[in-house]
């Protein structure tokens, strides 16, 4: 069996998409690198992976951005030529939308907000979604589900059938554990924070519910409490209301903006935090929060959506819309030093059940499935 797993993610900066990629391939290789192959534009390799990995060049010749004519000729590419391999897995369902004809087809779906959320994705992002995705999870001999809430989004809103999906969990990359004081300190005097700070990290987009993170760090400071808010990540969809909510509340002080930060650098930095608020209305899984728990910094997050599935009583779960319930827990965590000590140990035992490694196991274990299926 020879397994081809599309990887042009992993020519972007690594953020959700590309950090499975990277994580799922290199386990993989690990078990049994005679069956992996990467299917990728580059022909000069890839940024973020090393020389063992297999890249099919001959077939796929650089091609230039945008993405979307990538995947018509991806789509296309495979359709008139048998490349001989027998699964393809595509970690992105946009990627592959047709029924291949010399392989079997797996995709992985992370969630389905721009379904629930029109309002969240830009034109194009939409139309494209409203008119590949039903056809994608048709296509697809096998499903892959990072999460049992998005699995039931799938089997409530699209009529798949329950055993055509699977649900296998993402994991935490193993640098994300606690440090020592002096990689904490490095990290504090690289970008600047000389002062206690909640942090939160990822994508700024509309779903992820920043300006009433903002609104609870307005109340914060009426408390009384000292702590400033780091927000780190890359500016998404319609990011201008987090600005302007700072503009209204006259927080310019009291917020500071990272930008991306680099995948090596974010350990330290959940580290140094004091505690992690992740307040986002709709998750597939939520990497971040059980990234901060891996390092043991205590976790505020949503009680929607898979978030209570990653943290489970690890965290603190409240209600994304209720301001002034965000702001409570996350005073009470901020002052109460017992309680903090608490989940700083159960979120570093909670994250010890999710891993890569296990993640790549039970991959492998769909691909063989769907390949033993004539």
């Amino acid at each position: 069996m020879k397994i081809g797993i599309i990887t042009d993610r992993l020519n972007r900066p690594l953020t959700g998409v590309g950090n499975y990629v990277y994580h799922l391939t290199k386990e993989l290789l690990k078990i049994d690198k005679d069956k992996i192959y990467l299917i990728n534009y580059n022909t000069f390799g890839d940024p973020h992976v090393d020389n063992k990995i297999m890249i099919i060049k001959n077939y796929f010749r650089s091609f230039p951005k945008p993405y979307y004519f990538w995947n018509w000729y991806l789509n296309y590419k495979l359709n008139i030529t048998n490349i001989g391999l027998d699964v393809i897995h595509s970690p992105e369902s946009s990627t592959i939308y047709m029924k291949l004809r010399f392989q079997k087809k797996i995709i992985t779906v992370y969630d389905i907000r721009q379904y629930l959320y029109p309002d969240i994705s830009n034109t194009m992002n939409k139309y494209g979604y409203k008119i590949f995705f039903p056809k994608t999870l048709k296509s697809a001999d096998k499903i892959i589900s990072i999460s049992q809430h998005t699995k039931n989004d799938l089997i409530n809103h699209f009529k798949i059938p329950e055993d055509k999906i699977k649900v296998i969990h993402l994991a935490a990359n193993e640098n994300y554990k606690p440090l020592r004081e002096n990689e904490i300190n490095e990290i504090k005097q690289k970008y600047n924070l000389i002062y206690p700070f909640i942090l939160y990290v990822g994508t700024l987009e509309q779903h992820k519910n920043i300006p009433t993170l903002l609104k609870a760090l307005y109340k914060l400071k009426k408390m009384g409490t000292k702590h400033k808010l780091v927000i780190t990540g890359k500016k998404g969809w319609k990011y201008k209301s987090i600005f302007e909510t700072i503009e209204k509340l006259n927080l310019q002080k009291d917020v500071i903006f990272t930008g991306y930060v680099p995948d090596e650098d974010l350990p330290a930095l959940y580290n140094a935090a004091d505690l992690f608020v992740y307040p986002s209305i709709y998750e597939g899984f939520g990497l971040p929060p059980l990234e901060a728990m891996a390092c043991g910094t205590p976790v505020v997050t949503s009680n929607t959506s898979s978030l209570p599935e990653v943290v489970g009583d690890a965290g603190i779960m409240v209600n994304p819309y209720d301001v002034n319930e965000l702001a409570k827990a996350m005073y009470e965590v901020l002052t109460n030093n017992g309680l903090r000590e608490e989940l700083s140990k159960k979120g570093l035992e909670r994250a010890k059940l999710f891993s890569w490694k296990k993640c790549a196991e039970e991959h492998l274990k769909v691909y063989e499935e769907v390949y033993n299926v004539k």
